[in-house]
């Protein structure tokens, strides 16, 4: 076991479930300055109302960061099932406040034993259009997040697992009113809200479909939530669940192969956080199969530029930013994948000889798509062909004993694959993986489909370190491939800018990959689109589901800083424990 220490890289082990936090005052909001110390806080930040009141209940009781990461996702996967849920995945970064560890439990899906590197192609030998293979049986992997949680409330908990679960019962039974965000989904024409299941969950009884502010009651969600309460995560992945979901998966169209011992057989991974410095922190993302090491590539690429000396307002911060996401993006998306399968260079791609080498492309205009680098210790992999839209959340909760979660969770794309079993969605992670699996000269990409494989991952819940040792931030989004552009501004703005984290999320998004560079043209002033021209950037709106960005940071004093991504309909809030 390795403390964290002033930019030292900290190793993640578990240890023991921490202490819970007492009893609740009135909610401070994001822009609150609640002390760290004393008295000592708890705090929940999610991208829905309720799923924010959910974990903050189970703190007021006394329960821990994971007991109440449990109810928060319990609750998202009701009332923000177009993003994740009981039948997706999740990466969990996990702060232990009392020993300053990191550590990470890796709840993502996996490929059944029945999957093959032509999984997604048609009959003809060519891959399936991704519209017919996102709704399709063979989408959907065998589902992580339930097990993950149970495995981390297991060594981490502190309230008993059956009492988690009363608010989503609740809500679920009563009914919640519709929001506009979600309603925006109901009304779009993503294949998934076409599918028989979603129709007629999200309809009235003459077949019109609902709208925001009509009432969504889910009773068969709440029954199952009342099994698994009982039962543990064995409720899911074994019984009747287990076989709803193996018909389902089963059933045509393109069916798939996942059946009940695949189901039984899935375990989530407990791994070593990757941890770089950045600045006067640490910060410590999950390793491969998620993008985390790409991630820490991009800000390795930054700190050798000055963009920490410009600002929102400079055309060259966006243009410095951009350029590194591209270079980041190509090496990102040839080398990364499942490392139980495939060879990821994680410390040839932080290597700084080689990220030195790389900031050297970063000229003075931008030019082609930059290509893939060799970074030490990689074997060539096949180019990638994956398409990751964004069906995601992101939520972070701090409990009174500084212990911390940084949870993203995803059905893959809006509404998973549209199928539902017991009132949730399933998820279509498989389409994560490359519909193409080598190339011409029958090298295997690093993101082929593989039976027991993990798709490769976007989603990067990072923790923040400072000199000291002491948690100094969160961050984590929604958003498919954008996530780590997503990501990346937030943070520069919440530490090299000094903003608050609120003002940080809700800058405009630039997501620069391959030869494009996409944003959100209309919130960026004019004078930063005319000098990204200059510099040879022809900014266009970007495409698929915008960020779900949330971030804290620990101020100066203790104080509290947190921020929910304006673009969704999330909730910051802070509360002093006594």
């Amino acid at each position: 076991m390795t403390l964290i220490r002033p930019f030292v890289a900290m190793l993640l082990v578990l240890a023991l479930g921490a202490c819970g936090a007492g009893a609740g005052t009135a909610p401070q909001s994001a822009a609150s300055t609640v002390p760290a110390a004393a008295p000592k806080q708890y705090f929940v930040v999610a991208a829905n109302p309720l799923a924010v009141e959910a974990g903050l209940a189970v703190l007021r009781r006394g329960g821990s960061a994971v007991d109440a990461a449990v109810a928060v996702q319990a609750m998202l996967s009701l009332v923000e099932p177009q993003s994740s849920g009981l039948g997706g995945g999740a990466f969990m970064t996990y702060f232990d406040g009392a020993s300053g560890k990191v550590m990470v439990y890796d709840g993502r899906e996996v490929a059944p034993a029945g999957a093959t590197e032509t999984l997604f192609y048609d009959e003809n030998g060519k891959p399936l259009p991704f519209g017919q293979a996102v709704v399709s049986g063979r989408a959907t992997g065998v589902p992580g997040a339930v097990k993950m949680l149970g495995v981390a409330h297991a060594e981490r908990g502190k309230l008993p697992w059956n009492s988690l679960f009363d608010d989503a019962q609740r809500v679920a039974r009563e009914g919640f009113v519709i929001t506009p965000r979600l309603g925006r989904f109901l009304g779009g024409s993503f294949p998934q809200i076409s599918q028989p299941d979603a129709k007629a969950y999200f309809s009235h009884p003459d077949g019109t479909m609902k709208k925001p502010g009509d009432r969504l009651v889910n009773a068969p969600y709440a029954d199952f939530l009342k099994r698994l309460a009982v039962q543990g995560p064995d409720a899911l992945y074994k019984g009747e669940t287990a076989q709803r979901i193996v018909a389902k998966v089963g059933a045509g169209p393109h069916a798939g192969t996942m059946t009940l011992a695949d189901l039984a057989a899935y375990q989530p991974v407990r791994r070593q956080a990757l941890c770089r410095p950045y600045r006067v922190y640490q910060v410590c993302v999950p390793p491969p199969p998620s993008s985390g090491v790409g991630f820490l590539e991009l800000l390795a690429l930054l700190e050798r530029t000055d963009i920490d000396k410009r600002g929102p307002a400079d055309p060259q911060a966006w243009y410095l930013f951009g350029e590194a996401s591209r270079l980041m993006y190509a090496d990102r998306d040839r080398y990364v994948g499942d490392p139980a399968f495939a060879q990821v260079p994680v410390a040839g791609l932080l290597d700084p000889a080689y990220v030195a080498d790389r900031a050297k492309l970063i000229g003075a205009t931008a030019g082609p798509a930059p290509v893939a680098g060799t970074p030490p210790g990689a074997a060539l992999a096949a180019a990638d062909a994956t398409l990751e839209p964004g069906g995601t959340s992101h939520f972070i909760v701090g409990d009174a004993q500084g212990n911390v979660v940084s949870m993203t969770t995803t059905v893959e794309s809006i509404f998973g694959t549209g199928r539902m079993v017991d009132g949730f969605f399933l998820n279509n992670q498989l389409t994560d993986f490359s519909f193409v699996a080598r190339d011409a000269g029958g090298r295997l990409a690093a993101n082929a489909v593989a039976p027991g494989k993990r798709p490769r991952s976007s989603m990067i819940p990072l923790v923040l370190i400072d000199a000291q040792g002491k948690f100094a931030g969160a961050f984590g989004s929604a958003g498919g491939n954008s996530i780590l552009a997503f990501v990346g501004k937030s943070l520069v703005a919440a530490v090299d800018w000094k903003m608050p984290v609120q003002e940080a999320l809700a800058l405009p998004n630039l997501v620069a990959r391959g030869p494009s560079f996409q944003g959100e043209v209309g919130k960026f002033a004019p004078e930063i689109v005319a000098g990204l021209k200059e510099r040879g950037v022809e900014l266009r709106p970007g495409q698929g589901e915008d960020s779900g960005v949330h971030g804290v940071m620990i101020r100066e004093g203790g104080r509290f800083d947190g921020g929910y991504d304006p673009r969704r309909e999330g909730r910051a809030i802070a509360e002093p424990a006594r």
